[in-house]
């Protein structure tokens, strides 16, 4: 594992944090190579129902623009080829984060520009603190951006309000990115870890099966027409219900408790 990433694993919970405060997080390649390590496996590992990703002091300052400056004045082949390496290799781990069968909380204190609010955009829900910060920021380098941004931006706030935050690269608080519909709680920065591991925990309680394929109809939802989406929510029921978590949750409403659900 890269010491630039950190994983623990305690109660199904899988809490991968990024460390490199120097860089405020920023990306590079031992950063990249670090969350794939890290991160892809967890998506085939059962024990674990619930992900993580946080920083520290920051989430992620974006990509490490010292590391991109030495490549200026190279030939332009071997440019393309190394983003496009890079790039590909990011796209993964985003695919994969958005595919994982199993809920997945990205946790924001400080900074998170550029591919940090494109990272922390892939989890299914987002905790920030209310000193955390967003730009896309990508402009204000003079490139595009990457991470799935463009795809999430324009579903979550509109098209018009996504070109705004895409290409004045202005930066907004916390309170703002929940008005827009980016996060889903902002807390006092001393609360963060707490209210992540208190979600965290409902959600490794859960019926994992279940949270992945309701992840998976609600991702794909606004490109499906009507009918296709309701033949995937009646596949979806029908495979749940066939499930030992399905018998446990009825007969626990009947006994009137908590379900003991097992994933």
């Amino acid at each position: 594992m890269s010491d630039v990433i950190q994983t623990e694993i305690k109660d199904g919970v899988a809490t991968v944090t990024m460390n490199r405060p120097e860089a405020l997080n920023a990306l590079n390649g031992a950063m990249t190579d670090g969350l794939c390590a890290a991160i892809l496996p967890l998506e085939y590992d059962d024990s674990i129902r619930c992900v993580v990703i946080r920083g520290g002091d920051h989430f992620m300052a974006g990509g490490d623009v010292k590391w991109f400056a030495e490549s200026v004045g190279r030939p332009k082949e071997e440019i393309a080829i190394e983003f496009e390496k890079l790039i590909h290799t990011v796209h993964g781990l985003i695919i994969a984060i958005r595919r994982m069968p199993k809920p997945v909380i990205t946790s924001i204190n400080g900074a998170a520009a550029g591919f940090g609010l494109s990272f922390a955009l892939a989890g299914d829900l987002t905790i920030a603190s209310d000193s955390a910060f967003f730009t896309l920021a990508y402009a204000s380098i003079g490139a595009t951006p990457d991470g799935g941004s463009t795809y999430s931006l324009s579903r979550l706030v509109g098209l018009k309000k996504a070109m705004e935050i895409a290409l004045l690269a202005d930066r907004f608080d916390a309170a703002t990115a929940k008005d827009w519909g980016l996060i889903n709680w902002v807390v006092p920065t001393a609360e963060l870890d707490a209210k992540t591991q208190e979600v965290a925990a409902r959600l490794a309680q859960g019926p994992t099966k279940v949270y992945g394929r309701t992840k998976a109809m609600l991702q794909r939802a606004m490109d499906n027409p009507l009918e296709a989406q309701l033949q995937r929510e009646a596949e979806a029921f029908t495979t749940s219900a066939t499930e030992p978590d399905f018998a446990e949750g009825v007969k626990a409403f009947v006994e009137k408790r908590t379900p003991n659900f097992t994933g």
